[in-house]
């Protein structure tokens, strides 16, 4: 395993970050089995755990608390994330100062721990001011229940917006960004990670497989339901679907691409990311063992540069396949009201 520098914070986390979506109601739901999962990946050198109060509303979170219980938990780097909605109380959820305060004190809790390393804003909040929320953010740092805090899918000028605003008020500011990006997904090379770089900002990056595409499960000629998140989501996962047909034609040419390198797709598509120089770690997101070691190896991997020369031809650099791949949609964009006023 091998580890990078976290932005300028002088954290050293590996070059694999375990994510814990998967663990729980939304993916494996026997509690034993995840916490074997996360001890297996510390002992292969994993010292990053990223997780967040959305999954499984605080579940994933509990588990990761029992797997980190005694002396692991100081050998982790802990991350966590709020924004989304914890109960149907409608200030139980976004970026106020007043949610952030609670949110933090559930996490904490189901966690077993008395502070955070990373502390994460789950999308922007476009009822918020930034500054409202990089106040809330700092005073928790300053109170020692958190490290740093960074943000997870903000497009590139909030992020610029929000350094601008940290300096122009002596607050804190966003030490890490956590955008989805994969061979599938490339629409951050265009500015989220020319601006992460320039702002010394680390990339955690979400999705690395494309949300199981290059997972090698979608391929032509699978029948029936290929994955449980094509009944969840059968927009984005459906292979059937005629907006997929592309998205499609890219996971075979990239499973071919792969053979010939003598990688599995799953090596190829974590080493893509790896690659580029603004990102420090994908962030995995395994519900098994089995799934673990599938990934495990791709942690020292290096492409050639031909390789990803011809990742450039299947997939433009900048593009995203589909239009569910951006993760995130502002409100000028899907608030009709803000362009037909």
């Amino acid at each position: 395993m091998q580890y990078r520098t976290l932005g300028d914070t002088g954290l050293s986390v590996s070059s694999l970050c375990l994510g814990t979506m998967m663990f729980g109601s939304w993916g494996n739901k026997d509690h034993d089995d995840s916490i074997r999962t996360i001890h297996h990946a510390l002992e292969a050198g994993i010292n990053f755990v990223d997780t967040a109060d959305l999954y499984g509303r605080g579940e994933a979170e509990e588990i990761v608390g029992k797997a980190l219980a005694g002396s692991r938990r100081d050998s982790v780097v802990l991350a966590s994330k709020f924004h989304n909605p914890m109960s149907d109380n409608v200030n139980d959820r976004g970026n106020s100062r007043r949610w952030i305060m609670r949110a933090v004190e559930g996490s904490l809790k189901r966690l077993g721990t008395d502070h955070l390393d990373l502390y994460q804003v789950h999308r922007p909040d476009p009822a918020t001011g930034i500054e409202e929320t990089l106040g809330a953010l700092t005073d928790l740092q300053r109170a020692g229940k958190i490290r740093y805090f960074g943000t997870s899918t903000f497009p590139a000028h909030q992020l610029v917006e929000a350094q601008w605003a940290a300096e122009r008020r002596g607050l804190g500011r966003f030490v890490t960004e956590q955008p989805p990006y994969s061979m599938l997904a490339r629409g951050i090379e265009a500015d989220v990670l020319p601006a992460a770089e320039a702002h010394r900002i680390g990339v955690l990056t979400w999705s690395p497989l494309g949300g199981g595409w290059l997972s090698g499960t979608f391929r032509k000629g699978a029948t029936g339901q290929v994955s449980s998140r094509t009944e969840l989501m059968p927009g984005i996962f459906d292979i059937d679907a005629p907006r997929n047909a592309g998205k499609l034609d890219a996971v075979e040419a990239l499973a071919l691409l792969a053979e010939e390198a003598g990688l599995s797709l799953i090596h190829l598509a974590l080493g893509f990311v790896l690659a580029h120089r603004a990102v420090t770690a994908p962030i995995i997101g395994p519900m098994d063992i089995e799934q673990l070691d599938s990934q495990l190896g791709a942690a020292d991997l290096v492409l050639d540069p031909d390789v990803l020369d011809r990742i450039d031809k299947i997939v433009a650099p900048g593009r995203n396949m589909t239009v569910g791949d951006a993760g995130y949609f502002p409100p000028a964009l899907t608030d009709a009201s803000l362009r037909r006023r």
